[in-house]
């Protein structure tokens, strides 16, 4: 069982610890944005809240905190990037590929720390990842190398007999066109016949997964986005009514009951992000801190769910799985 937990309320107050004295700092007030999808347990905050305070810094006490939630939309990320900027933060800690480069749009001097956010590089977000440069650092989540291929294998190994998949994107996530060459290439390899579904809309997500039914898909996966997480209960339930196996790239999903995920370790992300605000804080410029990859990503799967699909999952992949939901 997953023994995280997580405090509800934006304006919960930690806690109070030990101050160091290189925190406390005769007594400053840090003043950190927050532009993320949502205040819920998926975003695992509260890890984040949590190694802060090891650090040394309260919420409320030495340390303010603003946040904004664009809840997935897509539309809203530039004006609250920029209602951001404007409360001249000491810093901004951001989610995702899409709110990074709003912020980055919206500002070349505040130094900005990204978690859960993609390919940096190849997003044009920093200069690489010795050497960000710039304003802006963080972690990423993902590898540009093999990502994707892995994802289909492991999505092949859970349904063996899988001929046909769909792939669930967003067409305008910049993320998706950079990765699903790499899921062409591998159901290629796999002998896999590709049925690319392509949702900008919440509206849309009915006829995608009609769309799959009749073209008599046997497996499908959900590629990372701020539409798809916002609205992971409605795909989950499409996904159990069309009796689809979906692979997902966060635990979240699986959680909420899907079938199975594989990526990021989000809650790691964003406690080793603290440790990037608490030295920049103290003067580390964002552009001299390398940014991380991923040293380890999370394969769950929900034994629930492949029962009620009729679907059993072979035990040499449940023993590599991190953890099992029954």
């Amino acid at each position: 069982m997953d023994r995280r937990t997580f405090l509800t309320g934006t304006g919960a107050v930690l806690l109070a610890a030990p101050l160091t004295a290189d925190a406390q700092l005769a007594g400053r007030v840090w003043r950190i944005g927050m532009l993320l999808a949502s205040d819920s347990p998926t975003l695992n905050v509260e890890a984040f809240r949590q190694e802060l305070r090891k650090l040394g810094y309260v919420e409320g006490r030495n340390i303010l905190i603003e946040y904004r939630w664009h809840e997935g939309k897509v539309d809203r990320l530039p004006a609250l990037a920029d209602e951001l900027v404007n409360l001249k933060p000491d810093l901004i800690l951001v989610a995702g590929v899409q709110p990074t480069l709003a912020l980055k749009a919206a500002t070349t001097t505040v130094p900005i720390v990204f978690a859960g956010t993609a390919d940096p590089v190849g997003m044009g977000l920093v200069s690489s990842l010795a050497h960000p440069g710039g304003n802006l650092t963080g972690f990423a989540t993902l590898v540009p190398e093999d990502f994707g291929a892995k994802q289909v294998q492991l999505l092949k190994e859970a349904v063996p007999a899988a001929a046909r998949m769909a792939v669930l994107i967003h067409p305008e996530n910049p993320m998706h066109r950079a990765y699903l060459p790499q899921t062409v290439a591998a159901a290629k390899k796999l002998n896999i016949r590709l049925q690319i579904l392509e949702v900008q809309t919440p509206n849309e997500l009915d006829s995608a997964f009609a769309a799959a039914t009749r073209e008599r898909a046997d497996a499908m996966q959900v590629y990372g986005d701020l539409i798809f997480n916002a609205h992971r209960t409605q795909i989950v339930a499409l996904a159990a009514k069309s009796r689809l196996p979906v692979l997902y790239l966060y635990k979240a999903d699986v959680v909420a009951g899907g079938l199975m995920s594989y990526g990021p370790i989000l809650s790691d992300v964003l406690r080793r992000a603290a440790t990037y605000v608490d030295k920049i804080l103290k003067g580390t410029k964002p552009g001299d801190l390398p940014v991380e990859q991923p040293t380890k990503f999370e394969l769950v799967i929900n034994l629930k769910t492949a029962k009620a699909l009729g679907l059993t999952i072979p035990p040499s992949l449940l023993a590599r799985a991190d953890q099992v939901i029954e």
